[in-house]
């Protein structure tokens, strides 16, 4: 699947124009089709696409696990990605109840829903004490870009990492939607079995989708290199999640944290 192209360029500065040529990220419509019915049309990079759409549907609720996703269909069309999925048997009510034709962009993932009272979805379970030493925050920020070698060639992704105790990067993905890097990350932790035993880091600033999203992904603790939102931080807050934001490599805010882990 191709992630980036090159576009040939012109480059103004003060005294001088110049020719050249830049990597541009991809950036095509998918099609999410769930047991033969139309859910989304996601904006997004064209990889990673089978871990994106076990985590979306995880984080969307229709799906418990990741075995309640299969016969996972992936094949490109003219006009963009369609995935084609299925559901167990347990969890086909869902989709039903639920389907509908909508289009969600890189900027927003509460695109579709009917009501405000969507907001408000089960959590499965409460975050865990977080066990992470200071250092390994700034470890993993340091080591973040290591594994971001799309937004290294254009400089227009985002990522979504599960790290250790330690700092260590130990899954990444990237995508031009922050919801859809962390669907992926999800996805993949789903997929593997891995549990995400410190913490997630995040590229982007951080709503409310992202700290549902890990909440879903039973991660510790989120931290994002930008500022979260009201409704983020009230999120995190009614469900125990540990929460960093302005993550960077000389400071860190801490936004929640609910077990004094930092006091």
């Amino acid at each position: 699947m191709t992630t980036s192209r090159n576009e040939a360029i012109k480059i103004l500065r003060p005294d001088s124009i110049s020719v050249g040529e830049r990597a541009i990220a991809v950036e095509v419509p998918v099609a999410i089709e769930i047991d033969g019915l139309g859910y989304a049309v996601m904006m997004m990079t064209p990889a990673d696409l089978a871990e994106f759409t076990t985590g979306f549907l995880l984080t969307e609720r229709l799906a418990d696990s990741a075995d309640d996703v299969r016969d996972i269909d992936i094949f490109e069309a003219e006009a963009g990605w369609i995935v084609r999925v299925g559901l167990s048997d347990h969890c086909k009510g869902r989709i039903h109840d639920r389907v509908r034709h909508r289009t969600s962009d890189t900027s927003c993932g509460l695109c579709g829903i009917s009501g405000l009272e969507q907001l408000r979805k089960p959590v499965p379970r409460t975050p865990q004490k977080p066990d992470t030493p200071v250092d390994a925050l700034f470890a993993a920020l340091g080591g973040l870009r290591a594994h971001q070698p799309l937004n290294a060639a254009t400089g227009a992704i985002h990522a979504a990492a599960a790290c250790d105790r330690e700092g260590r990067i130990v899954a990444a993905y990237e995508d031009v939607g922050r919801h859809n890097a962390l669907d992926k990350l999800v996805g993949g932790i789903a997929i593997t079995g891995q549990p995400i035993d410190s913490f997630i880091l995040v590229t982007s600033r951080i709503s409310f989708e992202m700290v549902d999203k890990a909440l879903i992904a039973g991660a510790p603790m989120l931290v994002g290199i930008s500022a979260p939102t009201s409704l983020a931080i009230d999120h995190a807050r009614e469900h125990g999640l540990t929460l960093l934001a302005l993550a960077r490599s000389d400071a860190i805010l801490v936004v929640n944290d609910p077990w004094d882990v930092f006091a």
